[in-house]
């Protein structure tokens, strides 16, 4: 029987999963589809024959798994997360365990343990941060729900996190929804760091005039000191990226300038609003990706709406300083 069961096998699943079992964890995987079971067991095999097995079925997956069953479903937020829960929940018995670590709107994770406690299966909505090389290499977890469910599932939170000089990177967050809660803040404030890098690059590159190359040095040189940072260095790995396709340039001069969302900004400023809390930084870098979005107006309005077409006499290299 295994320890762990994994339901929901995108990257981020399937990368978890095999965190899980190289840390000496016995995992059962599952998903809607079987072609991404299959593929699963075969990272496994090929990353050093892991102890992880997969199923068939939901029934089949629920099997498998030692009691009290423990499930972590990595399936997109909203209704596949219902769904997934009650296909689950029909096999599971009271005292059974789902963590859902998708990136979720808190109510639902409160909703969701409300709606399983006449079943007696327990929840925890938990937050995981570092992406898809994080899930498998060590992510950061933001767990909330019943303390005594935690204590079930922490023997595996605490070796799969990531490690650091002062500990794992996890804790107990507290009751259901904290841990979504806690992540929806740290995403919204990722969304406003992502925007003032977006608008360092715009001056250096429009106003300073500094190629791609000397953008990537100057990023590379702010992560060596306070600024020290994962977005900072991917920044100055992305910009020094040479486009491999057509041999010309390099890869940022080929990206749309339109970007989405996946609603944790906007539920951080809902909340925000809710609170009476101001938080104008994260406000308008919501705002910066609702006008990215609209590309095609964007190119509509100008060709009506006029800016400036110099900049201001300066010194570039104060304006280098100051940004």
């Amino acid at each position: 029987m295994s320890d762990v069961g994994l339901y929901g096998l995108a990257v981020m699943g399937q990368n978890f999963a095999l965190n899980m079992a190289s840390h000496g964890f016995s995992v059962c995987v599952g998903n809607r589809s079987q072609p991404k079971v299959d593929l699963t067991v075969n990272r496994a095999k090929a990353e050093g024959n892991l102890p992880l097995v997969g199923s068939s079925s939901v029934e089949d997956f629920v099997s498998k798994l030692s009691k009290p069953r423990k499930v972590i479903i990595l399936v997109q937020a909203g209704k596949p997360v219902d769904a997934t829960i009650a296909a689950l929940s029909e096999y599971m018995e009271e005292g059974d365990l789902i963590i859902d670590g998708g990136n979720e709107w808190f109510p639902n994770s409160v909703r969701r343990a409300e709606e399983l406690k006449p079943k007696g299966i327990n929840f925890i909505g938990m937050g995981i941060s570092g992406g898809e090389e994080g899930a498998r290499n060590g992510p950061s977890l933001m767990p909330g729900g019943p303390k005594e469910s935690y204590d079930i599932i922490a023997p595996i939170l605490t070796k799969c996190a990531a490690q650091v000089s002062d500990g794992e990177c996890v804790a107990y967050c507290g009751p259901v929804g904290s841990g979504n809660y806690i992540k929806m803040v740290h995403n919204g404030i990722e969304y406003a760091d992502m925007q003032l890098i977006g608008e360092v690059y715009s001056v250096l590159k429009d106003v300073v005039g500094m190629s791609n190359d000397e953008m990537a040095a100057q990023f590379a040189k702010w992560n060596e000191g306070d600024l020290d940072s994962y977005l900072i260095e991917i920044t100055s790995k992305i910009l020094a990226k040479k486009d491999d396709v057509t041999g010309k340039g390099h890869v940022v001069d080929y990206v749309l300038d339109k970007t989405g969302s996946k609603g944790t900004g906007r539920w951080t400023v809902q909340e925000a609003a809710e609170q009476s809390v101001a938080c104008p930084t994260l406000a308008a870098s919501l705002d910066c990706r609702y006008i990215s979005s609209i590309k095609g107006e964007r190119v509509k309005a100008s060709k009506i709406l006029k800016g400036p077409t110099e900049f201001p006499n300066v010194s570039k290299e104060q304006v280098r300083f100051h940004v």
